[in-house]
C-alpha cells in the first residue's frame, strides 16, 4: 500500500511537471492555441519574426532589450518604446521591414526628452494661469 502511495505520488508529479515552466495565456499554451483565431502556421511564422526582430534588436543595441517591444500579428509588426534620438527609431523601423515576412510596421516608439527644471516650472506655471474655457 505504501509502495502504491510513493508511486503514485511520483506519476503526479512527473505528469505536473510535463506542463512546462514556459506556458502562456490564462489556461496555458494549448488552449491560448486554441482560442486564436490565426492558424497554427501563422502562429509559428508570427513567433519567429518576433524571435528574430528581438535578437536583431539586441544585436544592435543590447538596452533595447528593455526599452523596445515588439509584437507581431499576422506578419504586421507593432513596435513600442523609447529611444534616445530620432536616428535610432529610424534605424528600429528599418530593422522590422528588412525581417523576412514583414507585411507591415506600426512603429510607435517615443524619442526620450531632456529633462529641462526650468522649462518645466514655466509649463507649470502656464497650465495654472491659463483660463478655463468652457465649450
Amino acid at each position: 500500500m505504501k509502495n502504491k502511495i510513493i508511486l503514485i505520488s511520483l506519476l503526479f508529479v512527473f505528469i505536473v511537471g510535463c506542463v512546462g515552466v514556459s506556458s502562456t495565456g490564462l489556461f496555458g499554451t494549448g488552449v491560448s492555441v486554441a482560442l486564436d483565431p490565426r492558424s497554427i502556421g501563422t502562429q509559428i511564422d508570427d513567433s519567429v519574426m518576433q524571435k528574430n526582430i528581438i535578437a536583431r534588436l539586441i544585436i544592435k543595441n543590447k538596452s533595447y532589450l528593455l526599452s523596445i517591444k515588439t509584437k507581431v500579428l499576422d506578419g504586421k509588426i507593432f513596435l513600442t518604446g523609447k529611444v534616445d534620438d530620432p536616428e535610432e527609431k529610424l534605424q528600429i523601423t528599418k530593422l522590422a521591414w528588412e525581417t523576412k515576412g514583414a507585411r507591415s510596421v506600426k512603429n510607435d516608439i517615443k524619442i526620450k526628452e531632456d529633462f529641462n527644471f526650468k522649462q518645466s516650472a514655466k509649463d507649470l506655471l502656464i497650465k495654472k494661469l491659463r483660463p478655463l474655457t468652457i465649450k
